[in-house]
């Protein structure tokens, strides 16, 4: 496996996505080249670039690729399930179709309904080509040469908690082997059972194989404990396995002002942008939200924002006016019978997210970052979950890590996973981490992953 922007995939997959840059580049020059009249003349100098084909021709090959990417065509689990494989190549050249048109337009070329039904007819070859190949990878490696067989070792509890949670996870890149179904852990064994690495579920050296685990590493066989295995291959901090002390000695957690500052530029150009873009959205949406149920458009809540200090919050209503009528604070729930029809609809599209985007140009918030949740809960989660006030050293998000990797939770344990995200991001946090939570928000939207 290989670490590609804070995540380990399979190389398997990015020989996929690199065998299929190159062959989106040749269907595209030849598309444009053999078909007459695909484009009309280029203006010289576009972009600084030559004004020829195939100049044009390898950028929309970065752009079909990068939205391929984007929208999850890589992820193991739409490689090997041909209905979720044609939804999603649907899905990225639908999304792809309006960035050609502005790329296409940074060339100097006329925006004509010629033009647009070429581009189409560009990318549907595009997704032809692309199918064809996944198939074919599809038919060469099996999901059992994708996935990587991991032995855990360690206490019958803690060895359970780590294979139920590979287990339930939806991408399945790993598949965990007890030690009771394989006793023996010299390098000639494990080789012979396919064994990718093993990980080490207890502390304090008291494996009891740990002669034989520490020939097997010197002969090239990957050990890890479960706190590296969980940080480094699935994006996510084991609270199990650390406290206040491991906190203080790791690496990460710290951000310098440069990066700080890119960050809040980044924050301002992102909000500003998606505001100006999204205001017919917002207009629609408060018009809806009127003659649907009484009561006012935006919700305004309480959240504790950076280092604890509140903030409050905006939102475009979904619920009614009297959802907390006891004054109580309740999570959402699966069909919370208090969301409203207009509501249901715009919280699964994350509509009703996006008048913080205020709050971020307030610089109360981020566009990354934790969920800032309500007072109350976090001071009942706090007294239960150990680190749990630890999220808030970072500016609070509208997404987040934990937010394109868990579904919404509304409970104790749903909170006490999200932390291990949040965590893992404010250790890791780094500018190409938020650009790609950043665009793997957008496959969450069209998907509709986790909505309630």
């Amino acid at each position: 496996m290989t670490r590609i922007l804070a995540q380990y995939v399979s190389l398997e997959t990015a020989a996929l996505g690199l065998i299929e840059l190159i062959l989106s580049f040749l269907i595209i020059e030849a598309f444009l080249n053999v078909v007459p009249g695909t484009l009309p003349a280029l203006a010289p100098g576009a972009f600084g670039l030559d004004a020829n084909l195939t100049n044009l021709a390898a950028i929309f090959a970065l752009i079909t690729a990068a939205t391929a990417t984007t929208i999850g065509l890589y992820r193991p689990e739409v490689c090997l399930e041909r209905r979720r494989l044609v939804l999603t190549a649907a899905m990225a050249g639908f999304v792809a179709f309006p960035i050609l048109l502005l790329v296409s337009g940074g060339f100097h070329i006329d925006l004509t309904r010629w033009l647009m039904v070429r581009l189409a007819l560009v990318l549907l070859v595009w997704q032809a080509g692309i199918l064809a190949t996944h198939f074919a990878f599809s038919a060469v490696v099996r999901r059992d040469g994708m996935v990587r067989r991991v032995l855990i070792l360690g206490s019958e509890r803690r060895t359970a908690r780590l294979a139920d949670m590979l287990r339930s996870r939806r991408a399945r890149l790993f598949e965990p082997v007890v030690a009771a179904e394989m006793p023996a852990v010299s390098p000639g064994h494990l080789r012979q059972q396919r064994i990718w690495g093993v990980v080490v579920a207890d502390q304090g050296g008291a494996e009891p194989n740990a002669a034989a685990l520490l020939d097997s590493k010197l002969r090239g066989v990957r050990v890890l404990s479960t706190t590296a295995f969980c940080e480094r291959h699935l994006g996510r901090i084991d609270l199990e396995t650390v406290d206040a002390h491991w906190l203080l000695c790791a690496d990460g957690f710290a951000q310098g002002r440069l990066t700080n500052l890119l960050k809040r530029a980044l924050d301002v150009a992102v909000s500003l942008s998606l505001l100006v873009m999204t205001l017919p959205v917002m207009l629609v949406t408060a018009l809806l939200i009127k003659l649907d149920s009484p009561g006012p458009v935006l919700y305004r809540q309480q959240r504790l924002g950076l280092h604890g200090e509140v903030f409050t919050l905006c939102k475009f209503r979904s619920m009614r006016v009297d959802a907390e009528a006891g004054g109580d604070p309740r999570w959402a729930q699966q069909q919370d019978p208090r969301v409203t029809r207009v509501g249901r609809f715009i919280r699964a599209m994350r509509i009703d997210e996006l008048p913080q985007l205020i709050n971020v140009l307030l610089g109360e918030m981020s566009v990354i970052g934790p969920r800032p949740e309500r007072p109350h809960f976090v001071a009942q989660l706090a007294q239960v979950i150990p680190l749990y006030r630890q999220r808030a050293y970072v500016k609070p998000g509208i997404t987040g890590w934990a937010q394109v990797n868990y579904p919404y939770g509304a409970s104790v344990e749903d909170a006490r996973e999200k932390l291990a995200y949040d965590l893992y991001y404010v250790k890791n946090r780094s500018l190409l981490l938020d650009l790609l939570i950043l665009f793997a928000t957008v496959r969450v939207i069209l998907f509709r992953e986790g909505a309630r």
